[in-house]
């Protein structure tokens, strides 16, 4: 725990108690009460409702100054730096001796740390030298500034890229970079909230509880309510430094586009949505507002923690946000010796990602250990709201559709896809792309799905990517930084872990209650095929798996799973559905009733057998065992998804409501009676076939 300074006495340090940084509460007053008629206390009802006015009022207020107090932070905020590539062109177009400066400093950086490694492998002492190496790479990357320390971040949570060597080294580019001075910090905050430190802060920490890249954070203690906070203030000549690298960057772009022709996307694109992207970082108020939607959107999950923002302390260059006690992600010791498991609050962050991506599209694009801490109560905090990006909305449902034709080995819709995720122009045709498609997954399904992880995938569609026009959009480069992060993190606590099998759950959930068009299509789908059934066991067997993946996830509600093909059942455009319905209608129907007939006789002793099917012993139907055997398990499969939606929590018999309103409805109607009329003419058929059927003649023996 850092010691605190106060503002009056920057030079002498001062420790207190919790029992000072907590803002006292008022005594509860009683409500008073008077007697009724009867003899009976009751609450006094004028008093209780001018209470809650009151209260009404209070929040009413505290909104209003909120809002107010957010306005000024963007107006102290109106002149931070946005990215503009023409005007870091006309800039540095003029300084050709910075940017030759700048260009060698990083030429030489990393060209002599490729040297090293190129020399430890001619010399075979490549492992030998791993540590030494990696401390000279979190040490270049450093001296490099705070572009090259980004790209060492996303480095430090891919073990399968880096050695463990290399990872633990990087992990201290999270939060463990120099500082610039106290006194820099101080009089920056002054500057950008226009009023003396000690009106702000009663206390604060002597010295950075943090430093990352592009700023470096302080605990300290609000004056007005005593209140614990976290600031973050700017590094000064940040926006020189970022500005003069992507410069440089977006120039390395220009070449690859033009000369480098296996990477068929545009890299200038990718490298200027990273800069605005880091631009935006540079904007603490935008910061601010970002962390205010992800907790409106997010936070309503109890296992997940965003800190909120102080608008009156907060400005384009200075942060002030509420502090969170809490341990990094990475620091498996410590998270499990507060009796906590980080697959735990990896999966939580998983669940509340696939919410990012696929529910609001509003997601962290910047989820690195530094900026995810487990708290004492076992909740995930998410800090740093500087990097954040949106999932178009067509794309969501087709990020959720394509994991389901990836399931299905429906390779024709996953090129399809491509379309909707502004992968492929409407005029690529998509033929060529579904034996590529074919050609990996077929491997790569040879186990399950829930195996694989997504590492796996990104390889594999990469490979595909790059053999044929696709244009990667800047949104999805995000997303999958995103995902890879998270999966890096899991890979730190149990190497076999796969995030596929962590979100199924997730995509089951939805595939079988959203009611949206592309979702319920693909759930058909993954039902039927081409107008036909699929095979009985692979059918029901899917719809099973769905439901017990499903049941996994916290917002899983029985009542609505299957209501989107009810609906569409009953809607004028079902016909098709309603006719596979009927058909297998009439199958299971017809499963249980000679189900029912075959456990009878099965019941019965020998001696009765041979007495009412005169001694045929060839039983009561004209079916052979398999069929038997396919009839008893179709029967038990139907009995066993049926078991799964009433043992959920969320189990209400409302659920048989839409098949009740389909038998009151003309079309419904219709339907109940073709069903039935298909049932009775299979039975009639069925017992056609046994009263017909030849009796079996015992040969007889002969000696």
């Amino acid at each position: 725990m850092p010691k605190w300074l106060s503002i009056k006495q920057l030079l002498s340090f001062s420790k207190f108690g919790p029992s000072k940084l907590t803002k006292s509460r008022p005594a509860a007053v009683p409500v008073p009460s008077v007697r009724d008629r009867g003899g009976n206390y009751a609450i006094q009802v004028v008093e209780a409702a001018a209470s809650d006015r009151i209260d009404s009022l209070s929040k009413s207020s505290a909104r209003a100054n909120d809002m107010q107090a957010e306005a000024r932070a963007m107006e102290r905020a109106s002149n931070a730096s946005v990215y503009s590539p023409e005007f870091l062109s006309l800039k540095y177009r003029s300084r050709p001796f910075k940017v030759i400066r700048r260009t060698v400093e990083i030429l030489v950086g990393l060209g002599s740390f490729a040297v090293k490694l190129l020399l430890d492998e001619r010399n075979g002492q490549l492992n030998r030298n791993k540590r030494i190496r990696a401390v000279e790479l979190r040490k270049t990357l450093t001296r490099l500034g705070p572009t090259f320390v980004k790209i060492g971040q996303g480095l430090s949570t891919r073990p399968d890229l880096c050695p463990s060597e290399y990872l633990e080294e990087l992990s201290e580019l999270q939060d463990a970079l120099p500082t610039f001075p106290d006194v820099e910090a101080f009089a920056c905050i002054e500057k950008e909230l226009g009023v003396p430190l000690d009106s702000i802060y009663s206390l604060i920490s002597p010295s950075p509880i943090a430093a990352a890249s592009l700023g470096q954070v302080y605990k300290a203690q609000l004056r007005y309510s005593g209140q614990v906070v976290a600031v973050k203030v700017q590094r000064p000549g940040i926006e020189e430094a970022i500005g003069l690298d992507f410069f440089l960057i977006r120039g390395v772009g220009f070449f690859i586009n033009k000369y480098v022709d296996i990477i068929t996307s545009d890299v200038v694109a990718l490298i200027d949505e990273f800069a605005r992207r880091v631009y935006q970082e540079l904007n603490y108020v935008q910061e601010g507002k970002n962390a205010r939607r992800f907790k409106k959107l997010y936070a309503d999950k109890e296992e997940v923690l965003v800190p909120d923002i102080f608008w009156d302390y907060t400005s384009g260059k200075v942060l002030t946000m509420e502090w969170v006690n809490g341990v990094k992600l990475n620091e498996q010791e410590a998270i499990e010796g507060q009796g906590l498991k980080v697959l735990d609050l990896v999966n939580t962050g998983i669940q509340c990602s696939l919410r990012q991506l696929l529910e609001y599209g509003y997601f962290h694009a910047d989820p690195h250990p530094g900026n995810l801490l487990a708290t004492p109560e076992g909740k995930l905090a998410f800090l740093d709201f500087g990097m954040m990006s949106e999932t178009p909305e067509d794309a969501r449902f087709a990020i959720i559709g394509h994991v389901v034709h990836m399931v299905n080995r429906d390779y024709e819709a996953m090129a399809r896809d491509y379309y909707a995720l502004d992968f492929l122009s409407p005029d690529v045709d998509v033929s060529p792309i579904v034996p590529a498609l074919r050609n990996f997954f077929d491997d790569a399904l040879n186990s399950t799905v829930s195996e694989l992880n997504f590492k796996t995938i990104v390889d594999g569609l990469g490979a595909v990517l790059y053999q044929y026009p696709f244009n990667v959009p800047p949104y999805y480069a995000l997303i999958l930084r995103s995902l890879t992060v998270l999966e890096g993190l899991a890979l730190y606590a149990d190497p076999n872990f796969k995030v596929l099998a962590a979100s199924y759950p997730y995509f089951a959930k939805r595939l079988l209650t959203d009611p949206n068009p592309y979702l319920r299509d693909a759930l058909i789908e993954l039902l039927f095929k081409d107008g036909k059934f699929r095979q009985a066991y692979c059918r029901w067997n899917r719809l099973e798996n769905l439901l017990v993946q499903g049941r996994k996830d916290r917002d899983f509600a029985a009542k609505d799973a299957l209501q989107p093909v009810l609906k569409l059942l009953l809607g004028p455009d079902g016909e098709e559905l309603r006719t596979l319905v009927i058909k297998e209608a009439i199958r299971v129907n017809e499963a249980f009733v000679l189900g029912t007939v075959i456990d009878t006789y099965n019941s019965m002793p020998n001696f009765m057998k041979s007495l009412i099917f005169n001694g045929t012993g060839a039983g009561p139907l004209t079916m052979s065992s398999s069929e038997q055997q396919s009839m008893l398990e179709l029967r038990d499969r139907v009995l066993r998804i049926w078991r799964l939606l009433q043992s959920s929590e969320s189990f209400d018999p409302a659920i048989l409501q839409p098949i009740v309103q389909v038998l009151q409805e003309p079309e419904a109607r219709d339907l109940g009676g073709r069903v039935i009329g298909g049932i009775t003419q299979r039975l009639a058929a069925r017992l056609l076939q046994q009263v017909l059927r030849t009796p079996t003649t015992v040969p007889s023996s002969t000696s």
